[in-house]
């Protein structure tokens, strides 16, 4: 397997560059976690950093360097951990917050009284 060297930024792994290993797609995984053991024996802590394109300097589009060409990945520090799932274009959106069976268009519960 190929891997890159790929720089994380925020969290407790700020500065470090770590090797990660590449898909076949020759990209690094879009979400990266890393369990930190517990101290106590209790259950790890999940880390979670999400790849983002690398910039390239000032007075240059994020991702590009000057000739417009991809300058890499790099991850930045996720603190709410939560680790997304895939969306599919057929799959149904999550329900927020007062969406769900029995739900208004406006998000309020139904009218049963009238």
């Amino acid at each position: 397997m190929k891997s890159e060297d790929t720089s994380f930024e925020g969290g407790p792994l700020d500065g470090r560059v770590l090797p990660i290993l590449l898909g076949p797609t020759g990209h690094p995984p879009k979400v990266y976690r890393v369990p930190v053991p517990d101290g106590a024996g209790g259950p790890p802590t999940v880390l979670v950093y999400r790849r983002v394109q690398a910039g390239a300097g000032a007075g240059v589009p994020p991702g590009r360097g000057r000739l417009g060409l991809h300058q890499g990945w790099k991850y930045e520090y996720d603190p709410t951990g939560r680790a997304g799932r895939l969306r599919w274009p057929w799959s149904k959106p999550d329900p927020g917050p007062g969406r769900g069976p029995g739900a208004t268009p406006d998000g309020g519960p139904e009218d049963t009284h009238g």
